[in-house]
């Protein structure tokens, strides 16, 4: 089953336009911000600047709440942490987190404050893979490393209809590509997925269609596709892993996609779900008018924040429990 929620079919509290302070974000953004990260050279400093610029802006405004508990994990080719909310404690059930950016600007720790929402919204842990950077580490350093965090969930004894694979941007390519490693090597699925923003097409080509029709309030597609090639790396871009087909997957985990509706991503989000339903799986889109890239992270500038994440919340429970009755029936078929 798949349905798409747009301008014309909003889920229940939400308007068919960004609240006053969401829209005075996006223009504010695109004023001062967008002419910062088009700039930019993806040289040393420019990088080191453009992670020391993203991490601070989520620090101010989606800061870790008081109470977070944080774990850092380095085990083997694992690196990454537990973060958990007040009072969760943990369970059967886990959420692996796979951060955005590019692959070359943030890490698990600038994402601190949205996991630590997302563990106090769903009730259950979050595991954030640190997997290594672009320029540093090029493809398929980024790819491997979520490979390696999955399977050491597995190994940990958290079964993989338990496990939750979430994460933004380009966390959102490295988890279809997930998919297709799994299935190509015979691993488990996991049982849900909840991607914010995710970047598909590694050209951009479907970015640049959409920002003809309005522009990122962030970054333009040729900015954003500049940085992503220090990840690729001179690779063919036609190279499966790369350019992704969800097509041949069996047993897709049910899908949450949520994307702003001022965003160049969203022509992404847009063919992802189309691939997943092509392929016979279940996936929600949600475009969420006049948001930005990842609002979801940005509670102090954007009220709709907190909104999305309690519905990516109901999403996972009502995913999770789907699977526990699947499972049920069929131990009740068997006997």
């Amino acid at each position: 089953m798949t349905s798409i929620i747009d301008d014309d079919h909003l889920p229940h509290g939400v308007s068919r336009s960004g609240c006053r302070r969401t829209r005075l974000a996006a223009v504010t953004t695109r004023l001062l911000l967008r002419p910062v990260t088009n700039l930019l050279p993806t040289s040393r400093g420019g990088i080191e600047f453009s992670r020391r610029l993203v991490a601070t802006s989520m620090n101010l405004f989606g800061p870790v709440p008081k109470g977070t508990t944080v774990d850092l994990v380095a085990d083997g080719s694992v690196r990454g942490e537990w973060v958990r909310a007040p009072g969760r404690t943990p369970g059967q059930r886990v959420i692996l987190y796979i951060h955005g950016s590019a692959y070359v600007i943030c890490s698990a720790r600038t994402h601190r404050g949205l996991t630590a929402r997302l563990s106090r919204s769903t009730g259950l842990p979050v595991f954030t893979v640190d997997y290594r950077l672009a320029p540093e580490h090029p493809f398929p350093a980024a790819a491997d490393d979520l490979e390696a965090a999955y399977r050491w969930l597995l190994s940990q004894g958290y079964d993989a209809a338990n496990i939750v694979i979430a994460g933004d941007s380009a966390g959102g390519h490295l988890a279809a590509d997930l998919l297709i490693e799994n299935d190509r090597t015979g691993t488990p699925q996991p049982g849900a997925m909840v991607l914010f923003s995710p970047l598909i097409d590694l050209d951009f080509e479907l970015s640049a269609r959409m920002e003809r029709l309005r522009k990122d309030p962030m970054i333009s597609a040729k900015a954003a596709r500049g940085l992503v090639s220090l990840y690729t790396d001179g690779h063919d871009a036609s190279l499966p892993r790369l350019r992704l087909d969800l097509g041949r997957v069996r047993e897709l985990p049910p899908t949450l996609i949520q994307v702003g509706g001022a965003e160049m991503l969203r022509g992404d989000a847009r063919h992802l779900h189309s691939m997943i339903d092509q392929a016979g799986g279940s996936s929600e889109l949600e475009i969420w008018p006049d948001q930005m890239h990842v609002f979801q992270a940005l509670p102090r500038l954007i009220p709709e924040a907190e909104h999305a994440l309690e519905r990516a919340a109901q999403f996972v429970t009502r995913a999770l429990d789907s699977q526990v009755g699947q499972h049920d029936s069929k131990e009740q078929v068997s006997r």
